[in-house]
């Protein structure tokens, strides 16, 4: 059912989704506007350079969530184990305990990263270096956050695939776990 849009800010959820379900290539300009109830003109209109731009203001929406979310959070909260600890639930609650998949990562894996390959690389450096600044203020070895930011990606892939999301959050539990020993 299409999705009534008034503003360029309502859009943007609404591509997200489209672009988790089908992908940057799937997505067609057909079945954006059947999604947003807009026409080729309007989505025009809101953007200007077409489906790149809409990708990149998804990117933008999503770096801006994890920046206020997660890498700010895990830079500068004054008690860093209660930051890491909270980054768990906050990406289970993200990603829907792993029934949603990450679309920066779907990115990363499809013909279209050359497009986004500074966004793509950068979400993950970003959240990589957040979590070792954590890490090391909490006495933990800061390696352990690429091995973290690694095994959620993974487990979101696996939960996908396996149609058990429970592979997700008992991944969770594990990393969760380890960090507290």
């Amino acid at each position: 059912m299409a999705r009534i849009v008034q503003e360029r800010p309502d859009i943007v959820p609404v591509l997200a989704e489209l672009f988790r379900e089908h992908g940057y290539e799937g997505a067609s300009l057909a079945l954006i506007g059947q999604r947003t109830g807009l026409g080729k003109g309007s989505l025009y209109h809101f953007f200007p350079g077409g489906k790149e731009e809409m990708a990149n203001a998804v990117l933008a929406e999503i770096e801006g969530w994890f920046e206020a979310n997660l890498f700010r959070p895990l830079h500068e909260g004054a008690d860093p184990m209660a930051e890491i600890l909270a980054m768990f639930s906050t990406v289970t609650a993200y990603f829907q305990s792993g029934r949603r998949i990450c679309l920066v990562g779907l990115l990363a894996l499809a013909d279209a990263r050359e497009r986004f390959a500074q966004r793509i690389t950068q979400y993950f450096i970003r959240w990589q270096d957040a979590l070792a600044n954590a890490l090391t203020r909490a006495g933990k070895e800061p390696a352990l956050a690429e091995e973290i930011v690694a095994a959620i990606q993974g487990a979101l892939v696996l939960a996908r695939a396996t149609y058990d999301s429970e592979v997700f959050s008992r991944t969770i539990a594990r990393l969760q776990a380890r960090v507290e020993a």
